[in-house]
């Protein structure tokens, strides 16, 4: 269940991603004149859809089950064994990113309580101020994002989260696989080289989408 739960995951992961690069279409390379049009017609399309906002009921369980197991597998461990090994194995036994599941978990979590707030509350719940594009009204979550990522502390929590995010994603991609009984290690490795590209790719993404609108380089009126 923990693997399968982190497997899906991944692939809210790789459609969030792919949502978010939107305000990318605002760098002047692309169109200087999008201020945000493209992303806040996406992010429309995805929080009306019927299928998506069923989905999103079943994510939020997804992630609830996935910290409760993690913190559930992290006890059991320990307990295991009271008293460790007379001669530390270090990484030579499993890497600190396995031993640190936790810790990192732990620090993703306290980012997704705070981007919840920050987002999806006010998307979903308290109200956003709103843009019109052809006569058609749409939640400005582009401004949000930009006045959000104006303040210096969200930028850094940001960063610290998605860096935590990495890690956890190094280990858990090809972890999962293991779990769900991958064994072959010609598959194994090409799974582990598949996770390391999308965990990159992915926590780079989000790190420069706090990044781009802090310095500026995307923004309401660019």
């Amino acid at each position: 269940m923990m693997a399968l739960s982190g497997l899906f995951l991944v692939s809210f992961l790789l459609v969030h991603v792919g949502l978010n690069s939107c305000i990318f279409n605002d760098l002047p390379f692309f169109n200087p004149n999008d201020d945000g049009s493209m992303f806040n017609r996406a992010a429309y399309f995805m929080g009306n859809s019927l299928v998506i906002r069923i989905i999103e009921f079943g994510l939020f369980a997804v992630i609830i089950l996935h910290i409760i197991q993690g913190y559930a597998v992290e006890v059991k461990n320990r307990s295991r064994r009271k008293k460790g090994y007379q001669v530390a194995l270090g990484n030579r036994g499993s890497t600190w990113m396995s031993r640190s599941m936790a810790i990192l978990g732990t620090l993703i979590f306290i980012y997704l309580v705070v981007h919840i707030a920050q987002f999806w509350v006010p998307s979903r719940i308290t109200g956003l101020e709103e843009v019109t594009y052809n006569g058609k009204q749409y939640h400005n979550l582009f401004l949000r994002m930009f006045e959000v990522f104006q303040q210096e502390w969200v930028v850094i929590l940001y960063l610290v989260g998605v860096g935590a995010l990495l890690f956890h994603l190094l280990h858990g991609f090809h972890a999962a696989f293991r779990s769900i009984g991958v064994h072959n290690k010609k598959y194994l490795s090409l799974l582990k080289g598949v996770g390391y590209g999308f965990s990159v790719i992915v926590c780079v993404l989000f790190a420069l989408m706090p990044i781009s609108m802090y310095l500026h380089w995307v923004h309401p009126g660019a």
